[in-house]
């Protein structure tokens, strides 16, 4: 089920914001558009909505305060296997997963197809 809906999926790869850059709260207000808006772009780009992000952040250097301050949920540590590993070994350092749900009924929309 995974694999067949990973497509209504959208990942985060990278978010930063230059530290000479001083505005309260732009972070939180940028993935708060981001989130509002990400769902309609990709349906006109890819011709299929998503129903949540998800972003995964090295705790040895980040925090996740912006994910926090934004409402997103954090769901625990990875077990450190890596993207797509084909292995049970894990040789990745351990990552926090963050999500955000664009719909409310998202589990059953991922669930559905």
């Amino acid at each position: 089920m995974r694999r067949r809906n990973l497509h209504l999926i959208a990942y985060n790869t990278r978010f930063l914001i230059a530290p000479w850059i001083a505005v309260p709260h732009l972070a939180s207000h940028l993935l708060g558009r981001i989130a509002r808006r990400i769902s309609t772009d990709w349906q006109a780009l890819y011709a299929h909505p998503i129903w949540l992000l998800e972003t995964f952040i090295d705790p040895a250097r980040f925090r996740g305060v912006c994910y926090r301050a934004a409402n997103w949920i954090y769901l625990g540590l990875t077990t450190g296997r890596g993207h797509n590993a084909t292995t049970s070994r894990c040789d990745q350092p351990r990552k926090q997963l963050w999500v955000q749900p664009l719909a409310r009924d998202f589990r059953r929309r991922l669930q559905a197809l």
